[in-house]
């Protein structure tokens, strides 16, 4: 079974799917290979624009939906040989994408072709640049599953749990002036911003003993400010951005509102610019996340079924909670270690590889 998911591997590995500039084709190229080895598959495969492409195969009445990205994460100039030619060295293979993930694709192909047992898979390749165009067309369509595995690099255990994302732009309005006369607290907007971001801490400091699955306290960060023209001049304009990572069970929007409110006076513009949910996804039925937990035990109990060993709930956001906030049960479970993922000569081990692919082979096809 390796030596196949590395055949498949490598020739993936060759594609570039590099997202930016997310160049790819529905024709030709890495989708034509996914079509040439997907047998006895019913093959959907749709351009939803600006490079973002879905293959959807089916063969026979699965339970269980497998999600692949194929794009990755732009190369660096600290790859010390080409990025889109696989090596192998000793216990491992590197090259761009092996383990962000397309070693979960290869494997996948690879298990399709041991044998002839019900599969469903959706290969995407819009992934990388937050702009999942390809999990919503999916999510439209209303197709029943009992559970969705999510291939990211989990070092072969299911997560059942994870934070979501949001990044928010706030803008704050002040009046320019000399900068030696008394100020009032809404003269300068450089220092309404600095006032709302000791709010903002102090705001998530309160937090830190929340908990949800083995994850605890709220994430945030100041990423960026900027604004003010010198230092003998009142700021008239600032700019600040932010981003945070909630527990499943606390609720985004109201955290938003909350941060929103420690603007004083009112920022003058608030916008949060991009969100993911959390894993499990959807809104808690109490302030507890009590739904959110009926949710995570729902996807334990797949896993139970499947025979996959459990892990710890991860901070990082992956696309299984949009399709937790689609219906459906998630989880994700893939070979490699995050940590990775998105580096300079990027691998994965065989190890890994080996026991990924002798996992969804038995979930596939059957023990053997």
């Amino acid at each position: 079974m390796l030596a196949e998911v590395l055949r498949h591997l490598e020739v993936l590995v060759s594609f570039d799917t590099r997202n930016p500039p997310r160049a790819i084709a529905a024709q030709g190229g890495i989708f034509d290979y996914l079509r040439q080895n997907l047998p006895g598959f019913r093959v959907e495969v749709v351009d939803h624009g600006a490079g973002a492409v879905s293959l959807y195969a089916v063969r026979g009445t699965p339970e269980y939906l497998f999600n692949v990205h194929l794009d990755t994460v732009p190369d660096s100039p600290h790859w010390s040989a080409d990025p889109h030619v696989m090596r192998r060295l000793d216990d491992r293979v590197v090259g761009l994408g092996v383990c962000d993930i397309k070693g979960a694709a290869a494997a996948l192909l690879a298990a399709a072709n041991a044998g002839d047992g019900d599969a469903a898979f959706l290969f995407s390749s819009d992934e990388e640049a937050n702009d999942p165009r390809c999990i919503a067309a999916f999510l439209a369509r209303g197709i029943p599953y009992e559970a969705v595995l999510v291939a990211e690099p989990t070092m072969g255990e299911a997560v059942l749990a994870h934070r979501g994302i949001s990044s928010v732009l706030m803008k704050f309005q002040g009046r320019a002036g000399h900068a030696s006369g008394q100020q009032d607290a809404a003269a300068s907007a450089l220092h309404q911003a600095v006032r709302w971001g000791d709010r903002a801490l102090d705001h998530v400091q309160s937090l830190a003993h929340a908990r949800f699955g083995g994850l605890t306290g709220l994430r945030f960060n100041i990423g960026r400010i900027e604004g003010g023209i010198k230092a003998n001049m009142i700021a008239p304009q600032a700019e600040l951005r932010f981003g945070f990572r909630p527990l499943p069970s606390m609720d985004i929007d109201a955290l938003l509102a909350t941060f929103a409110g420690f603007a004083e006076p009112a920022a003058a513009h608030f916008e949060e610019t991009f969100r993911g949910p959390s894993l499990p996804s959807g809104p808690a039925s109490d302030e507890s996340g009590a739904r959110a937990e009926e949710r995570r035990l729902a996807a334990r109990d797949v896993a139970d079924a499947l025979g996959l060993s459990i892990g710890n709930a991860v901070d990082f956001w992956t696309e299984a909670s949009l399709f937790s906030a689609g219906g459906y049960t998630a989880l994700v479970y893939g070979p490699g270690d995050i940590a990775q993922a998105h580096t300079a000569d990027e691998f994965v081990t065989l190890a890994q590889l080996q026991r990924y692919a002798d996992s969804v082979d038995t979930i596939i096809n059957g023990a053997r």
